[in-house]
């Protein structure tokens, strides 16, 4: 329950970083039309070849499946991981100008993002197939056991490479040293992790019901307007949290590698790691 506390309070200084450089939400919005041009664009192109129509009949069967379908699937995958890795780059990158005392906008975010684009694209890569074998060991696994075992396998990678991210735009490697470097990060950080998945977790939640309500409340006027609204007002909700999580993956970062983040108190990032 310390710890947890502590990851709140670590929180609430991410929330007053972001009060500084509220443009950081603009890079999760980014992210997430991106994603949408991405799908759009696979779904003309399904549709003008035949993709989807094939994926719909198939049912989880391969037999009426053709290569072209399959690797058009497979670039829709790496492109949906692509786009956002590249903005939660961009996203870090900025949030690391702020925490060391520089002045971040949009633009040096992605500069500082589109710098790294070859490691960015290979950890994309990587991830991708990482979550395509998983998804696929998931959709394959009808027993308990066999579904635990793979969320843990899951949760484990997840912590592993929580710093890759940071490492690529902080230090400029390799995707692969880059795992590396973030699991040797991990080591000294993993109680903060998954602390920090439990409070973002809350902070998702009760940001998804404060967002409905509104939107439900416009709604029983007019139920075009409440959707509109609704999508608009959970949108940004997403995106703000997402800033947050960006800001407060790249204080820990920073403290994980002895320096003090600025809008961070050292006594309370001391004390969370005491805590351990």
């Amino acid at each position: 329950m310390r710890t947890i506390g502590h990851t709140l309070e670590l929180i609430r200084m991410s929330w007053r970083v972001l009060m500084q450089d509220r443009e950081l939400i603009v890079f999760p919005v980014l992210s997430g039309v991106g994603v949408l041009i991405a799908a759009g664009a696979f779904f003309l192109i399904g549709s003008a070849t035949g993709t989807l129509d094939r994926l719909a009949t198939a049912e989880g069967e391969t037999a009426g499946v053709g290569a072209v379908d399959i690797a058009l699937s497979l670039a829709l995958y790496a492109a949906g991981y692509f786009i956002v890795i590249f903005f939660n780059a961009a996203l870090v990158a900025a949030a690391l100008e702020r925490l060391r005392g520089g002045d971040p906008n949009v633009g040096s975010g992605l500069r500082a993002a589109g710098a790294h684009l070859p490691q960015i694209l290979g950890w994309a890569i990587i991830a991708a197939t990482v979550g395509l074998i998983l998804q696929l060991a998931r959709d394959r696994t009808d027993n308990f056991l066999g579904r635990v075992a793979l969320a843990i396998v899951g949760g484990v990678w997840a912590y592993l490479t929580f710093f890759v991210v940071p490492v690529l735009v902080a230090e400029g490697l390799g995707p692969i040293a880059a795992i590396r470097r973030s699991g040797s990060l991990f080591r000294r950080t993993w109680g903060q992790q998954v602390t920090a998945s439990f409070g973002f977790g809350l902070v998702y939640l009760v940001a998804a019901v404060v967002a409905f309500l509104p939107a439900a409340a416009i709604f029983t006027v007019s139920p075009v307007a409440g959707l509109a609204a609704g999508a608009v007002i959970v949108g940004l909700t997403i995106a703000t949290v997402q800033a947050l999580e960006g800001i407060f993956k790249a204080a820990l970062y920073e403290f994980a590698n002895g320096e003090s983040p600025r809008g961070f108190d050292s006594g309370t990032l001391t004390d969370a790691y005491r805590s351990l």
